[in-house]
């Protein structure tokens, strides 16, 4: 689920190249989104504002403090809430109903992805699983404008460290997965994907198409696999080395699960064995 200069929220940089490429990609996505209404987007997440308040009626909201095991996290962009989308408050309500419905224990809606490091490390628990929801782009996930990529995970960057101790909170069968869109397609969806699951030392998951209320692409990495999917996944222009436009997700599409998918499916994890 998907303008800007050479510079990022936080003066995060990635070389102006990417980061201006990027950045075109990002408002493009969202100009996509409001301009074709995309109904699938809108439709499976106004499905979930219209059922998590219902669901969460009388329900206690769970206290990280209280956890007795590990925690089951989830972290949406708080900042989608310009005209014609305003996508954060269907996504704040898919959480409520996710935790009505005992998904997930905690969640957060951030505008920057210090804030989130910065709120899981005082989950007073490990983390089991962490969800991602927000907008994406071939080897990226954004919040708001603030990118994190593979540049990210190399030690000058400002947050390995958040990421270093986030790797620490995470159980061995913990899993990182990412509800965005085509965050796992392109070559540099794959490398992102292996180089992050083999820095956190757990299973990571991402999409290859754009996401909506139908999300295809989905593939799972372990600690020192290899990308088993085709870079050209989900590609509708561009090349598998310069994408340019990915394909929206439909029921036929591979590896396809809806927004009411609570995890992935175990074979869908490429494993190296």
């Amino acid at each position: 689920m998907e303008g800007l200069g050479g510079v990022l929220r936080g003066g995060r940089a990635v070389g102006a190249r990417a980061v201006g490429a990027r950045a075109v990609g990002f408002v493009d996505s969202h100009a996509r989104l409001a301009r074709a209404g995309d109904a699938s987007a809108m439709l499976g997440w106004r499905l979930i504002a219209l059922g998590a308040n219902a669901a969460s009626q009388g329900k206690p909201q769970p206290q990280p403090a209280r956890y007795a095991c590990g925690v089951r996290a989830l972290i949406y962009d708080r900042t989608c809430t310009w005209h014609g989308g305003a996508l954060s408050h269907a996504w704040a309500a898919g959480s409520r109903l996710y935790r009505a419905l005992g998904r997930i224990d905690a969640a957060r809606g951030v505008v920057s992805w210090d804030e989130a490091l910065g709120w899981l490390a005082e989950l007073q628990a490990p983390i089991d699983e962490l969800q991602y929801w927000g907008h994406g782009k071939w080897g990226c996930a954004f919040v708001d404008r603030d990118v994190l990529d593979e540049a990210a995970l190399t030690r000058a960057h400002p947050l390995h460290a958040g990421l270093a101790a986030l790797r620490d909170r995470m159980t061995p069968e913990a899993l990182l997965w990412f509800r965005t869109c085509e965050t796992f397609g392109a070559r540099r969806g794959i490398a992102f994907a292996e180089r992050l699951a083999d820095f956190l030392g757990v299973r990571v998951a991402g999409h290859t198409f754009v996401i909506g209320f139908h999300q295809s692409g989905l593939h799972g990495l372990a600690p020192g696999a290899r990308g088993d999917w085709s870079p050209d996944e989900g590609l509708a222009a561009g090349s598998v080395d310069a994408p340019e436009r990915a394909k929206p997700s439909r029921p036929w599409a591979p590896r396809t699960v809806t927004c009411l998918t609570p995890s992935v499916p175990p074979a869908w994890f490429a494993t190296g064995s």
